[in-house]
């Protein structure tokens, strides 16, 4: 938060800020909007009922998290003192919420949502959430979270249907039944304990389903130990029009990988397109792996194994509209897993966004992330779509990459050990019946 004018985050976005205290605004037309804050620990819970800050509760005993209701000076905003935070919270969560005693309000007749974060010496930050459509009655706004020995701020605009009280109960509120006509229960004495879960979370609380912007990237939390755990990801095509059908919709899926045994945490940004001359270099993930082979693929040809490396598995080939899965396990044998589409030269010129062509990763346990196409671009036979980063200690980021081959060329892309994709340096292997 540096410079001068205004920056603006996509979904999924985040930026650095300092640890001086930020205010952040809530702006929007069409109807009330109530602004309140979460105060969560590092595995994804509140302390207590005391860690929340709204209307009715307008300030944490220490005084870092202030809500300020809406008046001459301003809209409803909250104030966040990060360096006045106590050691044990790992992040603010800032929500909107409609009027809980309304349930016909949702955030359909909310017009001009906007997030505006202030701090002294810095250029304001803006988050304006996607359009809200599908009954959400709140939605998780952005977050200012510890990053090492600094802060960030992610913008998130993940929606919830069932309001406030849900959304509360996810971070561990003890919520009281028939809740009273305010944002927060009454805040009881003292911590109530959230029920045990049937199973063991992966750390940090779920995303929900999201969808990435143009460009932009979300992080799942993984427990990396956990040998039950299935991170799948899909590429799904409806084939467009019937046209599109009928001239041809057969698209391949292809996971291309660098075990973790191989990758190198490089100086260049994972996702990162670069030219033919790029040299990976950087620092080994584990010890011992200066001499790995780099990078495979797992496609058609090609299923894997789930048993052995890669721990990547194509659950098969379709060749017809519809969709091809790939299941990844153990996380922490992974590096970076690049999923593209390939399409057949029979099926013509047609972009792959005709196609109606997308990846959706999930870790079955709460968080999906969607990511889209938005280019319509022609008679290319490849796209790198995302890059799902394992080498974070925390669990996986996924990002939007969406880049395509060169015109009429037949060479997939190339993933490098540093994370790196080079487009028109692989292979080239035509697909036949």
């Amino acid at each position: 938060m540096t410079g001068t004018g205004m920056a603006e985050l996509g979904k999924g976005g985040n930026t650095g800020i300092g640890a001086e205290r930020v205010t952040v605004e809530l702006h929007g037309t069409g109807g009330a909007v109530d602004l309140s804050a979460l105060l969560v620990t590092a595995d994804g819970r509140v302390g207590s009922d005391d860690d929340m800050v709204f209307y009715n509760q307008p300030s944490t005993e220490s005084g870092a998290v202030r809500h300020l209701p809406a008046d001459a000076a301003g809209p409803e905003r909250v104030e966040v003192d990060p360096a006045a935070l106590p050691a044990d919270v790992d992040r603010v969560v800032l929500i909107g919420s409609c009027d809980p005693d309304d349930t016909t309000r949702t955030f359909r007749d909310v017009r001009g949502l906007r997030v505006r974060a202030v701090q002294d010496g810095a250029e304001p930050v803006e988050f304006l959430p996607p359009p809200l459509t599908d009954g959400e009655r709140a939605v998780l706004l952005v977050e200012i979270y510890r990053r090492g020995a600094g802060w960030k701020l992610r913008a998130i605009g993940q929606g919830y249907a069932n309001g406030l009280a849900g959304l509360a109960e996810d971070f561990g509120v003890h919520v009281t039944q028939p809740a009273p006509p305010q944002a927060f229960p009454t805040p009881t004495p003292a911590p109530v304990p959230a029920p045990s879960p049937a199973r063991m979370d992966p750390p940090g609380r779920p995303l929900g389903a999201i969808s990435l912007d143009k460009g932009g990237r979300a992080s799942i939390s993984l427990d990396k130990e956990d040998r039950e755990l299935v991170v799948t990801a899909t590429l799904e095509w409806d084939g467009g029009s019937a046209e599109r059908r009928r001239r041809g919709a057969d698209l391949d899926l292809y996971a291309l990988f660098v075990p973790a045994s191989a990758a190198l945490h490089g100086v260049t940004e994972p996702g990162t397109l670069v030219k033919f001359r790029h040299v990976p270099e950087g620092t080994p993930l584990s010890p011992g792996s200066a001499g790995a082979t780099g990078a495979d693929v797992v496609y058609y040809k090609n299923l894997g194994s789930l048993a052995e490396p890669p721990f990547i598995r194509l659950d098969g080939d379709s060749r017809k509209p519809g969709r091809e899965t790939v299941r990844i396990v153990r996380p922490r044998e992974q590096g970076y897993v690049l999923l593209c589409a390939y399409s057949a030269v029979r099926n013509g010129i047609g972009s792959f966004a005709d196609f109606g062509a997308k990846v959706i990763v999930t870790d079955g346990r709460g968080s999906t992330v969607t990511v889209p196409l938005f280019e319509n671009t022609r008679t290319r036979f490849w796209v790198a779509i995302a890059l799902a980063d394992f080498t974070s200690p925390d669990g996986v980021s996924i990002r939007h990459v969406e880049a395509y081959s060169s015109r009429m060329t037949e060479r997939r892309p190339v993933l490098h050990r540093d994370g790196s994709i080079r487009m028109n340096g692989g292979p080239v292997e035509f697909k036949r019946r």
